[in-house]
């Protein structure tokens, strides 16, 4: 496969139509950021040392891989036939799809010395965990009590494609739903501190990333299958109301 498309150059084009949002007494900076996925991903935005929160709203769809994953993953003919852009993003993992609408990504950078900090990287991601957790229960109407909502506390549980995928397995920090993977993470670690790409699938186009591997048709096929049971199907009406819920709690 060729060069990765969306990022690079054209991400250096345009700037991003982005709004910082203040309020008194908050902790966090909020940076709202809507563009291309690849812009999203190429421009990142310098937090200043401090506990900064990017909402991001990407304008068009894109399959976005992994730091150290091989584009080669994904087949190039299908990617351009359908228009959709093969991004790459600085921190691990595996690939996920984003599309307008679809998801509530939010990225969030913690510096060194915070007390968020935390050496070990698997439990660094379950404070960002919980905020989402908290916020999911009171979206959809869930009582903690049920025990319907949540966080993996423990080892990453992997699966044939969870290298390649992200929403198929499950990582520490990340959230499930009724036993439905909801939340994925990934990480980015530098002196200053740590920046943690994490995501709620909350639409059903999620599962379209299977069909661009570069697998056999029956292989594309169990991607897709694993992949339907992840997310929140038929709930993009929920992004507004997820994507506030989250940030009142980032204070």
């Amino acid at each position: 496969m060729g060069p990765v498309r969306g990022a690079g150059a054209w991400a250096r084009r345009r700037s991003l139509s982005a709004t910082t949002t203040s309020h008194h007494g908050r902790t966090w900076r909020v940076l709202e950021r809507t563009a291309s996925p690849g812009e999203l991903h190429g421009q990142q935005p310098d937090p200043h040392g401090a506990r900064l929160a990017c909402v991001c709203r990407p304008l068009s769809p894109a399959v976005v891989i992994g730091s150290s994953q091989d584009a080669s993953d994904f087949d190039e003919g299908r990617l351009v036939a359908a228009n959709m852009a093969l991004v790459r993003r600085h921190s691990g993992g595996g690939a996920v799809l984003v599309a307008p609408g679809q998801q509530v990504w939010v990225d969030v950078f913690v510096p060194s010395g915070d007390e968020l900090a935390e050496d070990d990287v698997g439990k660094s991601f379950h404070w960002l965990g919980e905020v989402f957790a908290a916020s999911l229960a009171s979206v959809l109407g869930l009582s903690p009590a049920t025990n319907l909502i949540e966080v993996n506390r423990g080892p990453a549980l992997k699966t044939s494609w969870s290298e390649v995928l992200c929403f198929a397995g499950l990582g520490p920090g990340e959230v499930t739903v009724a036993g439905r993977k909801v939340v994925g993470m990934s990480q980015r670690r530098k002196r200053a501190g740590a920046w943690i790409h994490a995501m709620a699938v909350v639409g059903s186009r999620s599962v379209t990333v299977a069909d661009f591997l570069a697998e056999p048709a029956s292989s594309r096929g169990e991607a897709r299958a694993l992949l339907g049971s992840v997310g929140l199907p038929d709930a993009e009406h929920l992004v507004s109301q997820l994507t506030e819920d989250l940030l009142n709690r980032l204070n």
